[in-house]
């Protein structure tokens, strides 16, 4: 059982994101920042990150260098409601961007397409 580790700031987020894609028969951890992502990543196998951009503290582009830094075959997809993120040169490294809705389909589907790659 593939796990995922959703990563985000917003609780409501948090408990969508798990109820999915427990449904979907995932594995998931959560993280309300890009701190305590790192924490479980450090500590947990973690198959695939869902990682949000805008949070307070240490933002989803710098938790992105860092995981990929530190394990580097993570896979990561960014997940925000700014699409004008695709133009930062750093989001580049993550293997997916979503931009977030409350139909999880694309996501979902991003998550399937990167797993069986693994």
């Amino acid at each position: 059982m593939p796990t995922i580790l959703v990563t985000d700031d917003e609780q409501d987020i948090r408990s969508l994101y798990e109820k999915e894609l427990l449904a979907e028969g995932y594995r998931v951890l959560l993280a309300k920042s890009g701190d305590e992502a790192l924490q479980i990543v450090r500590s947990e196998p973690v198959d695939l990150v869902v990682l949000d951009i805008r949070m307070a503290g240490k933002d989803g582009l710098e938790t992105l260098r860092e995981i990929l830094s530190e394990k580097r075959h993570t896979k990561v997809i960014l997940n925000t409601a700014y699409d004008h993120f695709k133009d930062d040169f750093s989001s580049w490294a993550a293997d997916a961007y979503v931009v977030k809705s409350s139909n999880l389909d694309e996501l979902k589907k991003k998550i399937e397409v990167l797993l069986r790659a693994a």
